[in-house]
């Protein structure tokens, strides 16, 4: 019985678009050629933030965040960056008696910024909050202290096979492999991700109808 649904935020909850169009207006580059950098580094299986690299050999990310930051164009976050099926689908999950918590991968800025959205969840972290990152062993230890269950009982809800859904697996998390963004449709029917995942569902809307059944 799944007591514990826990979520990735990127491209799961939230779309990148606002994200990535801030860097490339940072960096002064098209939108488009950015997009196109990251769907070559996406399909090659590397680290998105390559995409940045590959415009500026040796940048320093954390330096030029700051001073976005600084600048004024800092990260945003508001509603209109959120899915439209999440707040109906968690708050679905909620009314089923199902604990609901938020991990991904994030700055503690985004994190800030998604609390103060008051999603309909019992707890929200992110990655820099934690000092430990996916794919690591210890953000997913973290993930099953935070859903207060035991690991086959919590399900991790992600769209990046390598990031989300191979390391639940290995943790003892049953897993939900959404079709969603780049990664989330560039590896939806890999058979790896088929055989990994427990559920592969296209929407927030059809893994709460899922996990209520169950």
């Amino acid at each position: 019985m799944i007591k514990c649904v826990a979520l990735d935020i990127g491209e799961t909850l939230t779309r990148d678009d606002r994200y990535w169009a801030a860097w490339a207006e940072w960096l002064e580059v098209p939108r488009h050629t950015l997009s196109a950098l990251v769907g070559a580094v996406v399909a090659q299986g590397r680290d998105n933030a390559d995409a940045l690299r590959m415009l500026r050999p040796g940048i320093d990310l954390a330096a030029e965040y700051s001073a976005r930051e600084a600048a004024g164009r800092g990260e945003q976050l508001g509603e209109a960056d959120l899915y439209p099926d999440v707040r109906p689908a968690l708050s679905a999950l909620r009314s089923s008696g199902v604990r609901v918590v938020v991990a991904g991968n994030q700055t503690s800025r985004a994190g800030e910024l998604l609390r103060a959205m008051d999603l309909p969840v019992d707890a929200l972290t992110v990655s820099a909050e934690w000092g430990a990152a996916k794919p690591s062993h210890q953000f997913f230890a973290r993930v099953i202290a935070l859903a207060e269950a035991e690991p086959d009982e919590i399900v991790y809800v992600g769209d990046h096979p390598a990031n989300d859904i191979y390391p639940a697996r290995e943790a003892g998390l049953a897993t939900a492999h959404l079709r969603r963004g780049p990664w989330g449709h560039l590896w939806a029917d890999a058979p790896e991700v088929r055989a990994t995942t427990t559920w592969s569902v296209d929407s927030l809307t059809e893994l709460a109808e899922v996990i209520t059944r169950t």
